[in-house]
């Protein structure tokens, strides 16, 4: 069972191309993501304006090592040059139970 979940809401800076930031969301899953350790899944959410980004891991230590990158990476640049900065709010969270 996952027991691990980054969870990031945020929003688009005015005027960001929608297609052009899934784009840079799927090269950053499959060029980057998807590779870390104990990763399981990505799922991007929507609701108006307001965006969240839920990956589940295999553990809190996994989960921590992506959320306290190491160090430059070009694809998580691109997709971050998307986002309004000033409405990003992050949580680490232990599953505590799945049904």
């Amino acid at each position: 069972m996952p027991n691990a979940v980054f969870f990031v809401s945020f929003k688009l800076k005015k005027g960001a191309s929608v297609p052009d930031f899934l784009l840079a969301a799927e090269q950053l899953n499959n060029g980057y993501m998807s590779k870390q350790k104990g990763f399981i899944s990505w799922d991007q959410l929507v609701d108006g304006d307001t965006w969240a980004d839920v990956i589940t891991f295999e553990t809190m230590d996994d989960a921590k090592k992506v959320a306290q990158p190491s160090g430059p990476n070009d694809l998580a640049e691109k997709f971050y040059s998307f986002i309004n900065f000033n409405s990003v709010r992050q949580h680490l969270f232990s599953v505590e139970k799945s049904y």
